[in-house]
């Protein structure tokens, strides 16, 4: 369990095997191009290259086709992914194959052309409808709409607002040779038809003006207003018979058997094994090696890249590389090329979930330590005395163990269940130390079908031995303090620091022992070095009187305050630990308050399940705290990039080696 050791990888291979080192590399997963920097060895020839060109552009407008695809089959086949994704296995050469890839692009365009089918049956749906929406107003209009009068009387069909006084318009209209008719009206307008002599046109529209009178027209339309929605109402249906066997709107099965599913098989059994997503997967893959062939330097004949590789792995990328022809080295990182070298850790069943801790606050430099085991058993422990009930350890470890083997999850969510599962066995183990299942679950049920006193054995329980628990928190607090001095004495050394590790570290462990010796009753010889070494550190290290002055002072307060800042809070564990006992309590109480077994149930199921929730997270987010602050301020130097190589990342599959 450590940081895995990383090799600078300078390679040169023919441009003509560009295709096949990416796509070898892509295959063996475990190769980091890097960023060129242009600092390569020698100026005189780095100057005759340049990037790789790559089709990157286009394989990520390929990705956004796919993911049309994918949302559309998603829609129309009424599927949905589920709360967890069911992984499922898939062979390599399957997955790699041309034959799939080319496959998965007929598919894609398939499915596009019948999108663009649908939308344009869905765009003619709404140029129809609001078709006929303008010309509903007029269906009790029985004249042509086309017809604009003869060679003396005009037609003028118009509007006016809603609230328009027709016999005020008539009257308006009685010293002209004019007539108007209401059509019809609804909320916001008045629709009219007006007839007047051609000569007296202008003096009409003027007299209209204080109405608000639009005229209105309709353009290449022919026929009666009720002809013309006859007309619509035919072809709204005819869009409607075509948009159903397409869009799965009304019949979705005809759209899986007979629209989008004959290049991808049937959509369920696709969807079943997780082939649904393989053109997404491709393209996501394809679109890695593109990104990395950006990264490739070349004059046409050649390429050359940097990069990075495990250690451990080399073997196999120096099979690779002999093989294809290339020319190149590996060497060990120097230290400063430390900040740039990416950082991979390497841990076993116990300490790998605790990726998800360190990975949310943030990796570890290269030339520091893996704080994975070095973390796991007090982050399990806590997790466990602040938890501390059977009954949430065996939901915990069931739930962890259901997901994991059902959806085999992986990455952040891989880590996450596999760590409940730990975390549940410790909430188990405490749990039968303290007594508690479901808090006094089965005190409460006996008590009410029997009338009996019953409770579980226990070592001590948190409302009846509530200072020691709060002692024993701190005492852990303490022991997991001491470990990350430990540590960070040990790297000070490593360093060549001797005297921030001597003054720093052993000099508090002598005051921590001169305390216990002073409590014990042994004297205060301990205590008195201790102090001294504390008076001496700042003298010995500080410069100018006052900054050895200042220094004394400075150190005494801050490492006091720190140390005693950081033992109170483990008194969360103590604190956690109760509330979780007594809320639990207070609802088997509130349960046991109706007199029978039923009502006790359901209130103490509800009042558990709402306890578990509320202690599931808040016991998380307290033992990162506890192992964020306390216990890494003390020796962990962050900062490091994580290591993404060259490979195959797969979301809903499984690809196993052939």
């Amino acid at each position: 369990m450590a940081i895995v050791k990383m090799k600078k990888l300078c390679v040169m291979a023919m441009a003509a095997q560009r295709q096949q080192l990416l796509r070898e590399l892509l295959h063996l997963g475990c190769v980091e191009i890097s960023e060129p920097d242009g600092k390569l060895a020698d100026p005189a020839w780095s100057a005759l290259l340049k990037r790789e060109n790559s089709r990157l552009l286009d394989t990520k407008s390929e990705i956004t086709d796919v993911n049309t695809a994918l949302a559309a089959i998603k829609k129309y086949a009424q599927l949905k992914d589920g709360l967890f994704i069911q992984r499922h296995p898939i062979s390599e050469a399957e997955f790699l194959g041309d034959e799939t890839a080319e496959r998965a692009r007929a598919a894609c365009k398939r499915i596009d052309s019948l999108l663009q089918t649908i939308l344009g049956l869905q765009s003619e749906e709404g140029r129809l409808r609001a078709k006929r929406a303008a010309l509903e107003p007029w269906k009790g209009l029985d004249v042509p709409l086309e017809n604009q009068g003869t060679a003396h009387v005009l037609f003028r069909m118009g509007v006016c607002p809603g609230s328009t006084d027709t016999g005020a318009v008539r009257q308006a209209l009685g010293q002209h040779a004019a007539e108007i008719f209401e059509v019809g009206a609804d909320k916001q307008q008045t629709y009219y038809f007006l007839i007047c002599l051609r000569a007296e046109e202008q003096d009409v529209m003027e007299s209209l003006r204080p109405f608000n009178f639009s005229a209105v027209t309709f353009q290449d339309v022919t026929g009666t207003a009720e002809e013309n929605l006859q007309s619509l109402d035919a072809l709204l249906a005819e869009n409607e018979t075509s948009k159903a066997a397409l869009d799965g709107g009304k019949a979705p099965m005809e759209l899986i058997d007979g629209g989008l599913i004959p290049a991808l098989d049937r959509v369920g059994a696709a969807f079943e094994t997780g082939k649904l997503y393989l053109p997404q997967l491709l393209m996501s893959a394809e679109a890695a090696k593109e990104s990395n062939t950006e990264r490739l330097l070349t004059d046409g004949t050649i390429l050359f890249f940097e990069g990075w590789a495990p250690a451990e792995r080399m073997g196999q990328v120096s099979d690779l590389l002999e093989r294809l022809g290339c020319a190149w080295e590996a060497r060990d990182p120097t230290e400063e090329e430390y900040p740039e070298v990416p950082v991979q850790l390497k841990n076993n069943w116990l300490t790998r979930p605790l990726n998800m801790v360190t990975e949310m606050y943030s990796l570890p430099a290269y030339d520091n330590v893996d704080p994975n085991p070095l973390m796991a058993p007090f982050f399990i422990l806590f997790y466990g005395i602040m938890m501390a009930d059977m009954g949430y350890g065996i939901l915990m470890i069931l739930a962890g163990l259901f997901i994991t083997k059902k959806y085999r999850p992986k990455g952040t969510m891989g880590h996450m269940f596999s760590l409940v599962t730990l975390c549940g066995v410790s909430t188990f183990i405490m749990g039968a130390i303290t007594g508690g299942f479901f808090g006094d679950f089965l005190t409460q049920v006996v008590k009410l079908t029997t009338g009996a006193d019953f409770a579980l054995p226990s070592l001590f329980t948190p409302l009846d031995d509530t200072l020691m628990i709060l002692v024993g928190a701190m005492c852990l607090g303490f022991v997991q303090i001491v470990t990350g001095m430990a540590i960070s004495f040990i790297r000070k050394l490593q360093k060549g620091q001797v005297l921030d590790a001597v003054f720093e570290e052993l000099t508090w462990w002598i005051v921590f022992a001169g305390i216990g010796v002073m409590a014990l009753g042994y004297g205060n010889v301990v205590l008195y070095v201790g102090l001294a070494l504390v008076v001496l550190g700042p003298i010995v290290t500080g410069k100018g009187l006052m900054g050895k002055i200042t220094g004394i002072f400075g150190s005494v307060y801050n490492h006091v305050t720190g140390y005693f800042g950081d033992l109170l809070s483990y008194a969360r564990l103590m604190a956690l630990m109760l509330a979780g006992s007594v809320i639990a309590q207070v609802f088997n109480t509130l349960g046991s308050v109706t007199g029978n077994v039923v009502g006790f149930v359901i209130i103490s199921l509800i009042g558990n399940m709402l306890n578990f929730a509320l202690n599931l997270l808040g016991c998380y987010v307290h033992d990162l705290r506890l192992q964020c602050l306390e216990y890494f301020g003390k020796f962990y130097e962050d900062g490091g990039k994580p290591f993404r190589p060259l490979a195959i990342n797969t979301k809903f599959v499984d690809i196993q080696n052939d």
